[in-house]
């Protein structure tokens, strides 16, 4: 047997995603120059597939045709096999998704895309079966047609591949910027017109019954709740009551929907990706880490906005899942947890979901029947399942019951005829025995990379929960987390970050993403430390980005920077979606920064890069969500609160309190703590220099556009002031 029969070149890989097809029979390699060069050599067009580890279509396309000796024979006797992790190389996705949108009018994964030796793609698409059907070619069916036209009419393939490359370089290096007359509107791009419009554009989509946008599949979208968040929070300060009721409500409607769907794990907490259905009840089951501390961020603001404790309470089960099931022993976050599972210990048979959902045999022989029959009305269990028939096209959830939260203790009580407080403690029981249970069912597969964006958003969430809910231990999380990350991702010899780690390795160099999520991360906890550390961090992660990134004959920050040669064109995001794009993130960030320090190069790096974009918004308001929340803050005036003590004492905690207790986007919190912090501060503002404790006690500054009132040392005092500004 020939070594190109058995040796297959993913073995020595560290991503979780590659090592699920190193037995395969395809001879695939990693993305490098060993695959290239035998493409040029052999003259043999490329075959790219990307996914990601977790993906359930990825494990069908993998099973189906990956895993078949017939289909394999096929794709190495005329191609080379390249497989990439979307999530190592978003770089590499971008650019062929890109191509893939452009060509079929629709994108996801698995990607599969032809390209000829010199890497330019010439056909793609996403899923395929093995065989024709479904109206869709079979994978199969279409390699041999490639490889038949490869042969045949190669320099048209050819001449295809570099055309397709020469747009998408004009796309990739474009600037997305409104035309010198400003666009439709006739004025300035960055104005409140902007935020106006794309509120109406999510007001006419806003799904009144079930919250969300749109109809099925229903995602979450947590750039666009961060926006109505802002947007409610400055209606509120001009006195229009009416807009900062609808903001709030569409905020909170959404909101309060998903905790109560089938999205939101009933009972060990976290959201699952999306719902295939209108109505949040079933789900597309993989668990993401940047879903989690997006959600939780937007959890945070609508339980300050409306002080409803259920949102409160969504928010620490979601951490406590993220810490329980997704943090590792040193303190790092995983990346995500599948969708599939194995259905039982005793069977190899997977289905999505099987973790997840329950039959009411199973509750009634886990809790007894009279608790199973409290528990099914609260949580909607049926003997023949919940799953609505639309939703479940494929009989999948048929006799099963995925759990809901929708019944309130009054409302399972009233049904009953029990006491609420007996409803109560039957539910209490029987949810910690269903847990329990649950565990010892084979668990979902876990990506263990770590990558430093999703990092750093989850380093953000814990912070900020450490504000708003109080509570010190989730600022050490996030800490201890930071901390990780620095040390494994972090080259300091070569002052340059990675992507991330895995399986005792870095991953390669960081992009934009990374850069921006850990900037957001180090700024947030630096506020709910007041540690300068942090702070120092987030400048020269900031510095690193601009450094690496920024365009500066268009303005806005390329997703990848100009060192990895086989990266055909170099992307720029301009969209807010599952994940927030760097440009985005890098508007609030250094609108953050340029108040914080005083700093008017980085608002005008902020300001840039809102104009570089704001051509996509004004075709398209719904597409930069997070980046028209950047812009309710450049709009809104420059706020700072400054306290002035020890940054550990009571006498801060009490006054950080009052802040934190108010939905306050935009403003800066600083500490001057009359050590190295307040120093290093008061060289970048001087006005901090003197800003001290008032006859030995704690205090507060509050400043509006760098004007400064009369410090004050009682919380209340400290509120009136707050709420004087606007704030609420």
């Amino acid at each position: 047997m020939s070594d190109e029969t058995v040796f297959n070149r993913l073995e020595n890989e560290t991503s979780p995603y590659l090592l699920q097809h190193a037995d395969n029979p395809v001879q695939w390699y990693p993305w490098g120059e060993e695959a290239f060069a035998k493409a040029r050599t052999e003259g043999k067009p490329i075959f790219l597939s990307v996914g990601y580890s977790t993906c359930h279509w990825c494990h069908v396309m993998a099973h189906e045709s990956f895993e078949n000796t017939d289909v394999a024979a096929v794709l190495n006797e005329h191609f080379v096999a390249i497989k990439v992790d979307r999530e190592e190389r978003p770089d590499l996705d971008r650019v062929y998704m890109t191509f893939v949108q452009a060509t079929t009018g629709q994108g996801g994964w698995p990607m599969s895309v032809w390209l000829t030796p010199d890497l330019q793609p010439f056909y793609g698409g996403t899923y395929f079966p093995p065989e024709d059907r479904w109206g869709r070619p079979g994978f199969k069916s279409i390699l041999t047609a490639l490889a038949k036209i490869w042969r045949e009419d190669r320099p048209r393939v050819l001449e295809q591949g570099a055309h397709a490359v020469q747009v998408l370089r004009q796309f990739g290096g474009q600037s997305f910027a409104a035309p010198e007359s400003a666009g439709a509107t006739g004025s300035d791009p960055l104005s409140p017109a902007a935020i106006d419009r794309a509120f109406e554009v999510f007001r006419n989509s806003f799904d009144p019954e079930w919250g969300g946008f749109g109809g099925a599949p229903k995602f979450p979208r947590p750039a666009v709740l961060a926006l109505l968040a802002r947007v409610h929070a400055a209606a509120r300060a001009h006195g229009d009551a009416a807009r900062a009721s609808d903001a709030a409500g569409m905020l909170l409607g959404t909101l309060r929907q998903m905790v109560a769907g089938g999205v939101h794990d009933q009972l060990g907490g976290g959201f699952h990706r999306y719902a295939v259905d209108a109505t949040w009840h079933v789900p597309h089951f993989e668990k993401m880490l940047y879903d989690q501390a997006q959600l939780v961020c937007a959890l945070l603001e609508g339980y300050q906005i409306s002080g409803d404790a259920m949102l409160a309470q969504a928010a620490r089960r979601t951490l406590d899942y993220v810490t329980r099931d997704l943090m590792s022993p040193r303190g790092g976050f995983y990346s995500a947890e599948d969708a599939d599972s194995r259905k039982s210990q005793e069977s190899d048979d997977h289905g999505e979901g099987a973790f997840y959902v329950w039959s009411a045999d199973e509750l009634r022989e886990a809790v007894g029947p009279e608790r199973a029959a409290v528990f099914a009305i609260h949580h909607g269990v049926f003997e023949e399942g919940n799953a609505p028939d639309g939703a479940d096209p494929h009989g999948e959830f048929r006799g099963q019951n995925i759990l809901l939260g929708r019944r309130t203790l009054a409302d399972t009580a009233r049904e009953t005829g029990l006491p609420p407080d007996r409803v109560e403690s039957i539910l209490a029981a029987c949810e910690a025995i269903l847990f329990q249970r649950r565990e010892k069912r084979p668990r979902p597969h876990r990506d263990q990379k770590i990558l430093a964006a999703w990092n750093g958003q989850m380093i953000s969430a814990f912070a900020r929960a450490a504000q708003v809910l109080d509570e010190p231990a989730y600022a050490a999380t996030a800490s201890r987390a930071a901390e990780y990350i620095l040390h494994v991702v972090w080259d300091g010899i070569a002052g340059v970050l990675h992507r991330g780690w895995c399986a005792g390795r870095k991953a390669g160099l960081a992009f934009a993403e990374d850069h921006a999520c850990l900037v957001q991360g180090f700024l947030d906890l630096y506020e709910a430390t007041f540690e300068i550390r942090w702070l120092k961090w987030a400048v020269d992660m900031q510095d690193g980005m601009d450094q690496l990134f920024w365009d500066a004959s268009a303005g806005g920050y390329f997703s990848s920077s100009d060192r990895d040669p086989s990266v055909l064109v170099r992307m720029k995001e301009d969209h807010d979606g599952a994940e927030p794009s760097p440009s985005s993130l890098a508007v609030l960030n250094l609108i953050r920064l340029g108040r914080m320090l005083g700093d008017e190069a980085r608002l005008g790096r902020a300001e840039a890069t809102m104009r570089a974009f704001a051509g996509t918004w004004e075709r398209a308001p719904q597409a930069l969500p997070l980046m028209l929340a950047g812009l309710v803050d450049w709009l809104q005036p420059h706020r700072q609160v400054v306290l002035a003590g020890d940054r550990e004492g009571a006498e801060v905690a009490a006054l950080a309190r009052e802040v934190r207790r108010r939905h306050l986007p935009g403003l800066v919190v600083l500490a001057a703590d009359g050590g190295e912090g307040q120093k290093w501060l008061g060289r970048r503002q001087a006005a901090l220099k003197a800003m001290a404790p008032v006859d030995g006690r704690a205090a507060a500054y509050v400043c509006r556009d760098f004007a400064c009132q009369l410090p004050v040392t009682e919380p209340a005092a400290l509120g009136t002031l707050l709420d004087g500004q606007g704030a609420g």
